[in-house]
């Protein structure tokens, strides 16, 4: 006969957690079958929690093998001390000697120092921190492990040098400030293109100064100037300023307009004191400027790139000398000379006519000047300097103005944004007679502010020339 399960003694249905009363035999939540739940069994623990716990009597417990027949157990062994095959059945080789003893420890540094360590500071500031020897615990090679292939040597690029520092005298490039700067004017380093020494240049010498600037749309300045002090015969003071202005779609138009403002000052400087007359001395300096520029089509430089006198290096000049009471002028081509009187409510005045087509136009009673210059033909040049050149007619004029002022001589670059001598007057500062350099500044960012779109030079000469001693600048 079966026997009927017996009830098991939980307080919870296995099946659905509801609480069960003292007999049921089903859940009455989910009708479980409460006799399936098997029942407690005892609680046998086999760790004590404190104190051994007895081997019941009835195991027979194994006894540990050991190695000397007295029932002590087998010595322990760690891994690496027991013999090993390789991955071909070999013995491997014997284990590495043992390592020295460990270097002494460093001494620990009092109370309140500063904790050793490396300064990256600049060369020459003093260190604040001191410097410390490295660990050779840190720094020892580790020891070669048995069986294992050598490390592979450092690339040969990494074992290089790193590159020397540009001596002083180089120039270091303005972009990565490490690289050194070749002659064609890019750095080693970063390719960089270097600012041109002619990008801007400015001078003042004396009472006169000079500015010019390549502008924001040209890539290099063509423009050139050349300006200076000297003093007539009779110790009466005199400064000259000459400006040039390269021909674009010439060859070498920079090393033209370079040339012609130094033979041109120069010429001055030297005629000047010994007594020729200023307006003889201009026109004597105009022809020594072409001779200069007449001089680049012969070189090789230009004969690489074209023939000799077609597309010669060509320029413009416009220059000016100013004595105690006489103003001369001189110009081959479309760069002008501007009066500005000190008092604003006298009228200023342009004194020169350029050698243009649009200036032609109105000479011949075409056009007028507004429509001339309106003309995309306005700025063709008719005259200048160089060997292609039709004609050379050098044009000089001599005024003698009755009240003290500043004289403006500048390249289109400036006019194209101040073209009448109203407008150029306005454009120049108040005080320009007794700061010229801030003037032709002044005039300068004018013209950028305007657009920049050609290169910008302009000197200004106070009138009267002030007293500064004999000399040339």
């Amino acid at each position: 006969m079966s026997q009927m399960p017996q009830q098991a003694a939980v307080s919870k249905c296995p099946s659905c957690e509801e609480p069960l009363e003292p007999g049921d035999r089903f859940c009455g939540a989910c009708g479980y079958d409460l006799s399936v739940v098997p029942a407690r069994p005892e609680d046998s623990p086999t760790l004590a929690i404190h104190g051994v716990v007895p081997a019941p009597d009835d195991v027979a417990w194994p006894v540990a093998r050991d190695s000397d027949g007295h029932g002590h157990p087998a010595p322990v062994h760690a891994a690496a001390e027991l013999p090993g095959t390789d991955s071909g059945g070999s013995p491997l080789p014997p284990p590495p000697p043992a390592a020295p003893a460990s270097a002494p420890a460093v001494p620990a540094a009092p109370a309140g120092a500063p904790t050793p360590g490396v300064r990256f500071d600049r060369p020459g500031e003093p260190e604040e921190y001191p410097l410390q020897a490295p660990d050779p615990r840190l720094t020892a090679e580790p020891a070669p492990v048995p069986g294992q292939a050598p490390a592979p040597e450092p690339a040969a690029a990494s074992r290089q040098p790193a590159p020397a520092a540009p001596d002083a005298a180089e120039k270091v490039c303005v972009a990565c400030r490490a690289g050194r700067v070749d002659d064609d004017g890019y750095c080693e380093n970063c390719g960089h293109a270097q600012p041109r020494e002619r990008d801007h240049m400015e001078q003042e010498s004396g009472p006169i100064a000079a500015v010019s600037d390549r502008g924001l749309r040209h890539h290099r300045n063509e423009d050139a100037f050349s300006v200076g002090c000297t003093a007539l015969p009779d110790g009466a003071p005199a400064s000259v300023a000459i400006v040039c202005d390269g021909v674009s779609s010439a060859t070498r138009p920079d090393d033209a307009s370079l040339a012609a403002s130094r033979a041109a000052g120069e010429t001055l400087l030297g005629a000047l004191p010994r007594g020729t007359h200023p307006q003889q001395a201009m026109h004597d300096a105009i022809l020594a400027a072409s001779q200069a520029v007449n001089a680049l089509a012969d070189e090789p430089a230009t004969a690489r790139e074209q023939a000799p006198h077609q597309n010669a290096p060509a320029c413009t000049l416009v220059g000016a000398v100013v004595t105690a009471g006489l103003l001369v002028v001189g110009w081959v081509g479309d760069s002008r000379v501007y009066w500005v009187p000190a008092d604003r409510t006298a009228p200023p005045a342009r004194l020169t006519e350029d050698d243009s087509w649009a200036a032609q136009m109105v000479a011949a009673g075409l056009m007028n000047e507004a429509e001339a210059y309106a003309d995309e033909r306005a700025h063709a040049i008719t005259g200048w300097l160089g060997a292609d050149a039709y004609e050379l007619e050098p044009h000089t004029a001599s005024f003698k103005p009755d009240r003290p002022g500043v004289v403006v001589v500048c390249t289109d670059g400036l006019w194209n944004y101040a073209e009448s001598a109203e407008e150029m007057a306005e454009a120049v500062p108040l005080d320009a007679a007794a700061r010229p350099l801030h003037g032709a500044r002044v005039l300068v960012g004018h013209a950028l502010d305007g657009g920049g779109h050609d290169n910008v030079t302009v000197a200004l000469l106070p009138f009267p020339a002030p007293s500064q001693g004999a000399g040339s600048a």
